[in-house]
C-alpha cells in the first residue's frame, strides 16, 4: 500500500466507523488533474443504502477540507462494496474463502498477473488461489486489485 493511500485510510477510517459503519476499503486513482478517492463503506447486517453513502460523504468531505490531504482536485465517492466486492486485506480474503475471485497484481508472479480462480483461504500474508488443477501462493503485498466474483444461483 503507498503511503498516499495508507495517510488517506488512516485519515477517514475512524470517521467512517465513529459514524457506526465499517471502513471496508479506500482507493486513490491519481489521474493528473481529475483524481478519485473512493471509500467503500459497509454496515452488517443490513448493508449499505444511499442515505448511508451521503451521511459518511458529508463527513469525511468535512475532514478532508480540514485535513487537506489531497493538495490537486479530486473527487469524493462513497460507496458500497457491492456484489462484486473489492478485497484489500488479509482478514478479507481469509473471510471471503470459497468464493470466486479475480486477481489482478502488481508484477508478474509465476509469468503471469492475472489469476481467476477459488479462493482457498489464507498462508500468513499470501493468498491461496486455485487456478484449475494449480494451487498458487500470491503475496498479498503484490495484489493490485481483487475483486469477488457475483454468483447468480
Amino acid at each position: 500500500m503507498s503511503s498516499k493511500l495508507e495517510q488517506l485510510q488512516a485519515l477517514v477510517a475512524p470517521v467512517v466507523e465513529a459514524l457506526g459503519y465499517q471502513c471496508w476499503g479506500v482507493e486513490f486513482l491519481s489521474q493528473g488533474r481529475h483524481s478519485l478517492l473512493r471509500i467503500y463503506i459497509d454496515k452488517q447486517p443490513d448493508g449499505v443504502l444511499i442515505e448511508d453513502c451521503e451521511i459518511v460523504s458529508r463527513q469525511i468531505s468535512g475532514v478532508l477540507d480540514v485535513e487537506d490531504p489531497i493538495s490537486a482536485e479530486y473527487t469524493l465517492e462513497v460507496s458500497s462494496p457491492g456484489m462484486d466486492r473489492p478485497l484489500f486485506t488479509i482478514e478479507q480474503f481469509a473471510g471471503h474463502a470459497g468464493e470466486q475471485v479475480k486477481i489482478k497484481l502488481r508484477s508478474p508472479f509465476e509469468g503471469r498477473r492475472n489469476f481467476q480462480g477459488l479462493l482457498r483461504g489464507v498462508e500468513e500474508q499470501d493468498v491461496v488461489v486455485q487456478v484449475d488443477d494449480h494451487e498458487f501462493l500470491l503475496p498479498i503485498d503484490m495484489i493490485d486489485k481483487a475483486n469477488i466474483i457475483p454468483r447468480f444461483d
